[in-house]
């Protein structure tokens, strides 16, 4: 039960910080209300894999049986004319248990199949972090501080990593390793690159914005993300929408 209610309050804090973001951020706001319809569906998902505990071997049958109807459908509601479109014509070819394992096993797919993946997913492996464990190793998305925490792009589980490290290669010369930010649009944001891999990710500082929860915060960075697509950097994980 202690499981549950952490996730209840988790999930509400992702709720409120989207419709705060959304409502303060006009070019966020579409991504933000596309979130809100999918973190209620993927609350279900995680309350589900709580109660069902599915085992590694059904993990793909699972999601495609208890989480993506779900994440489908939110998506069809509350999602773009494009993705609306995408998501039927995924739907009528079938192979969904396909999406699934190709994203688990970190395979390149279009970018409705990654949605749809990552986004019913995640909620199951978070829910299940032994599962997650044996499934796949983590990988880094977003950062906290302090101390300097990674955010698993997958199942939201957190590690503790060098301030001084890009978390792509390992680089640790601070020269080689810049720093971009909107002090005024995004006081507690910033991105840390590295000249090295030509990687970076976004920092979420919450010494600077207590309120600040990192897998929302970081879906209404868009602009950042663009100041370092410009300077030619790539993401090391996109975040659920894509950017």
């Amino acid at each position: 039960m202690s499981v549950v209610a952490e996730a209840t309050t988790a999930y509400s804090e992702r709720r409120d910080r989207a419709r705060e973001l959304g409502a303060r951020l006009d070019f966020a706001e579409q991504q933000l209300r596309l979130y809100l319809a999918v973190v209620d569906a993927q609350e279900r998902a995680f309350e589900r894999a709580i109660a069902e505990n599915p085992r590694p071997y059904e993990l793909a049958s699972f999601v495609v049986r208890d989480a993506l109807p779900g994440i489908m459908e939110a998506a069809m509601a509350a999602g773009p004319g494009r993705l609306r479109d995408a998501i039927l014509v995924r739907f009528h070819d079938g192979d969904l248990e396909g999406i699934v394992e190709a994203w688990l096993a970190g395979e390149s797919e279009s970018a409705t199949d990654t949605f749809l993946a990552r986004a019913s997913t995640s909620p199951v492996l978070e829910a299940l972090p032994d599962l997650a464990a044996a499934v796949f190793a983590v990988t880094g998305e977003a950062l906290l501080t302090s101390p300097r925490k990674l955010l698993c792009s997958r199942c939201a589980n957190e590690w503790v990593m060098s301030r001084m490290t890009c978390a792509s290669c390992g680089e640790t010369s601070g020269a080689k390793m810049p720093i971009l930010s909107d002090v005024e649009l995004f006081p507690h944001l910033r991105i840390d690159a590295c000249e090295i891999c030509r990687r970076y990710l976004i920092t979420v500082d919450q010494r600077k914005d207590p309120r600040a929860v990192p897998v929302v915060d970081e879906l209404a960075a868009l602009p950042l993300d663009l100041v370092a697509a410009e300077r030619g950097y790539t993401k090391i994980a996109r975040n659920l929408m894509g950017f």
